[in-house]
């Protein structure tokens, strides 16, 4: 793990830290590295190196990294699709809102499969391509922003045109992302409600409602998948 006591202020995040305490519930054995695909600025790879206590090593296919999250974790440039890391490398894998940027994202599992060791665990979430709305809880970005991405969502829908492949932030249903991870790891535990009753822990009424609605596939505007190799 990289080791320092350096000011964390500018790397917090509420979800990822919660999502950490879930990996931390649902992945009992000791972690000592993990890998993030698809890492972006790399701050998430930073927290989750503080929040799990592990080395966490991240790629990213362009290098705009965070200078202070270079700090906490190890970020380079890489393909998904070919990851230069060699068999049974990591503890654990986790991609976060990227496998709907990967043309090839069957590809991209399978060598997230290919690194990761014998009983090491993953956490993967997109979009959700069945959500009515998007990017509600979203940071930095303000309500115009937010309702302009919907407006662009929903044209794509009704121009045929709601597809990753096309260049929408489609992502997938849970249907489809289910499947796609089942081509490729034995244990595909589905973890959306998990994580939404996590992030909303204070609204624990409102989400038991939109559990027993029978329309929470709609509503919930990502999804989440976790298992073992």
């Amino acid at each position: 793990m990289i080791q320092n006591n350096l000011d964390m202020s500018a790397l917090m995040d509420s979800k990822t830290e919660k999502v950490a305490r879930i990996i931390r519930r649902i992945h009992q054995p000791e972690l000592k590295n993990l890998l993030v695909v698809g890492c972006g600025s790399g701050i998430e790879a930073a927290i989750l190196s503080q929040q799990l206590n592990v080395e966490v090593s991240g790629i990213d296919i362009e290098a705009e990294f965070d200078e202070q999250a270079l700090k906490y974790a190890k970020l380079r440039r890489g393909d998904a699709t070919a990851l230069e890391f060699e068999d049974n490398s990591f503890d654990f894998v986790f991609s976060y809102h990227a496998l709907e940027h990967i043309s090839e994202p069957r590809k991209a599992l399978r060598e997230m499969y290919r690194v990761l060791k014998k009983g090491g665990g993953y956490w993967i979430g997109t979009p959700n391509k069945s959500r009515l709305v998007g990017y509600i809880g979203g940071k930095n970005t303000s309500f115009a922003e937010k309702m302009r991405w919907n407006l662009a969502d929903w044209k794509a829908r009704l121009n045929g045109k709601f597809q990753n492949e096309l260049g929408a932030h489609a992502g997938f249903t849970a249907n489809e992302l289910h499947f796609l991870l089942s081509e490729v790891f034995p244990v595909v535990n589905d973890m959306t409600e998990t994580y939404f009753f996590e992030i909303y822990a204070n609204r624990q009424m409102m989400m038991k409602l939109i559990a027993q609605s029978g329309f929470s596939r709609f509503i919930y505007p990502s999804v989440y998948f976790s298992g073992v190799k």
